[in-house]
């Protein structure tokens, strides 16, 4: 696995794991079911990526959408693509919502609502919160 997937806490933060992606819960939580979806390869550019990856994808967003939505009830859901301090292909998953959601003795309010998401004010998860939320997320998952 590339230093991106490890330093998003592979493989304690591992949801599902697919041929060209793996699902990881993030480890601080912007929102509630707040993840990421990584490239298990080793490039640095989107378009560097396998044609395999990117017809994967429409598959792995799917199920990604199914589950959050069954699980925090989103509003709206927000990819992002930043890569600038982690220089593998991933996605981070915002899941959107006006006012907090709770799960496993987790509860967290989405600070940005109706606006950008603030990365800056994530709920940290320790060990045992992780734990908790990749069951959590696993059993909704399709």
């Amino acid at each position: 696995m590339n230093e991106t997937i490890r330093k998003f806490g592979y493989p304690a933060t591992l949801i599902r794991e697919y041929a060209h992606w793996l699902v990881l819960l993030r480890p601080a939580q912007p929102t509630l079911g707040s993840l990421v979806l990584a490239a298990k390869s080793d490039v640095t550019a989107f378009s560097a990526l396998k044609p395999d990856a990117f017809a994967e994808l429409s598959t792995v967003t799917a199920h990604i959408e199914m589950a959050l939505m069954q699980a925090v009830h989103y509003q709206r859901i927000n990819y992002l693509m930043l890569m600038m301090v982690d220089p593998h292909v991933h996605f981070h998953v915002i899941p959107r919502y006006e006012g907090e959601r709770s799960a496993e003795g987790v509860s967290v309010e989405d600070a940005g609502w109706p606006k950008p998401p603030q990365l800056g004010e994530a709920r940290a998860l320790d060990t045992r919160e992780i734990e908790k939320l990749v069951g959590w997320i696993g059993v909704v998952w399709q």
